[in-house]
């Protein structure tokens, strides 16, 4: 098998000061409890799928029903989004480097969307990934919240769409401030293939119903995964978990070169 040379994805840190992405932690920086740490391979595995991605600075944030406003380290007083702000000098900066054809055209860093109390947040990062992967963008799995918002969720195509990488945030509270820490992930990155979320794959589901269906192979699986290690009294804590490390340390390439030009 030829391997691919390029990374799976390749970002692209337009804000210089911004914490560059990070692989997730298992650990979830430390918050998952020492037993889910230790034995539960499906929580830490679903923690540490993807990239972490952070905001470029610290600020907060408020919302009081109708407006949004933002404040950040140097600013003389809160700010209104009306409806869009650039990050603090860097339009000189892109301006400085972009293009004849590419100046004015800076990605703004906070936009108020037209729905109340919804917030489009840059990560100052655009990111390219090999041909047929797309970035699933979300919260943080298993990471606690802030609070006072929530995700939109998106997927997005880019193999292709070369633009900023940013997520769309709904306050859930308003008149009280909400702090983004630029230490502290905002935005889990995904890989996905496209045909992964493609009409074809879901619509291939089925549904077996009642305990009737249940082949004896089915009725096999079960007894190897369920009943045997409940009748071993004595059998170590967290088995499903170590025979899973074990898998992963066989070196998976998911970037071939037959993969990419499938």
């Amino acid at each position: 098998m030829t391997l691919d040379a390029r990374p799976s994805v390749r970002f692209f840190q337009l804000i210089d000061q911004a914490r560059p992405p990070q692989i997730a932690e298992r650990s979830a920086l430390g918050t998952l409890p020492t037993r889910a740490f230790r034995y539960c391979e499906a929580v830490t595995s679903a923690t540490a799928f993807g990239w972490w991605l952070f905001p470029p600075m610290d600020l907060q944030l408020i919302w009081d029903g109708s407006d949004i406003f933002w404040h950040y380290a140097g600013a003389e007083d809160w700010l209104k989004l009306m409806p869009s702000a650039q990050f603090p000098g860097f339009v000189d900066r892109f301006d400085a480097h972009a293009p004849t054809p590419n100046k004015g055209f800076s990605p703004p860093f906070l936009t108020a969307l037209p729905e109340p109390g919804t917030l489009q947040i840059w990560t100052g990062l655009i990111a390219r990934t090999a041909p047929d992967w797309h970035l699933l963008l979300r919260a943080p799995a298993n990471l606690p919240s802030p609070g006072g918002f929530v995700h939109y969720e998106g997927i997005v195509a880019t193999d292709r769409w070369f633009g900023p990488l940013f997520i769309n945030l709904r306050f859930t509270r308003s008149h009280t401030p909400i702090r983004l820490r630029a230490d502290y992930p905002l935005i889990l990155a995904q890989p996905v293939r496209r045909h992964h979320y493609a009409s074809e794959t879901l619509a291939s589901m089925t549904v077996a119903g009642g305990l009737s269906s249940m082949a004896d192979t089915d009725w096999d699986d079960y007894r190897t995964t369920i009943v045997e290690p409940n009748l071993d009294h004595d059998r170590p804590y967290g088995a499903y978990a170590v025979a899973a490390r074990k898998r992963r340390q066989c070196p998976v390439h998911a970037f071939s070169e037959s993969t990419r030009n499938q």
